[in-house]
């Protein structure tokens, strides 16, 4: 999550420039030094059999917390729009059982703002998942120990309410601009659309950022 996109809701509190998904600021590893251990952030999540946890986080400006409940949006090549809750759990184990759970809600739009759809999705399937570089850059974490947060890109297959398929594509960059080429945000497909324009964060705005934590 960005921060250059949490500076101002953040600056009232001195927390300028923290924020998950900083795809334009700098890593906040000063202030996180001093956070208890947690798991070795140079682990491959690739080649382990590391239990993850994967979420769309709501961020309190206020106070630099993330919890779990955020939305994120992608927009496809006419202009229509998805907009995703979710969470789920998994272990990137090539191979091997990998324990995939999770899901959320899904509302779909036309071009025009009109709604088409909503209901639920369930994850069905791990395609992969690759971490990155970076600190967790906030200093509350409703979800997990931020010493365990990672980030990282993450692809997963899934099932919409209404009998269509599709693929979810979770995104994380805790590292700025040393990971330029990591987006924040989601992307999506279902049946034949795809959500491919991702909606970035914007600043003070509660939408479209992620995070990933280790569980085990």
């Amino acid at each position: 999550m960005n921060a250059r996109t949490l500076s101002a809701g953040l600056a009232g509190v001195g927390l300028i420039g923290l924020a998950l998904g900083c795809e334009k600021g700098n890593p906040a590893s000063t202030m996180l030094a001093s956070r208890p251990t947690g798991l070795s952030p140079n682990f491959s999540a690739s080649a382990s059999n590391h239990h993850m946890r994967w979420d769309i986080v709501s961020i309190d400006f206020g106070t630099g917390t993330a919890s779990a409940a955020g939305i994120a949006s992608a927009r496809a090549n006419d202009n229509s729009k998805i907009t995703l809750t979710g969470s789920g759990e998994f272990r990137s184990n090539p191979g091997n059982p990998q324990d995939v759970t999770g899901g959320g809600t899904w509302q779909t739009f036309d071009a025009s703002g009109g709604a088409t759809g909503s209901g639920s999705y369930t994850v069905t399937g791990l395609v992969s998942f690759i971490v990155a570089p970076g600190t967790f850059p906030l200093p509350h974490d409703n979800i997990g120990n931020p010493a365990d947060g990672r980030a990282g890109l993450l692809v997963v297959r899934v099932a919409y309410s209404d009998g269509s398929e599709g693929s979810l594509v979770v995104s994380c960059n805790f590292a700025g601009t040393a990971t330029a080429d990591v987006f924040e945000g989601v992307t999506a497909s279902k049946g034949r659309t795809g959500f491919w324009n991702r909606a970035a964060p914007a600043m003070g705005v509660d939408a479209n950022r992620t995070a990933f934590h280790v569980i085990d």
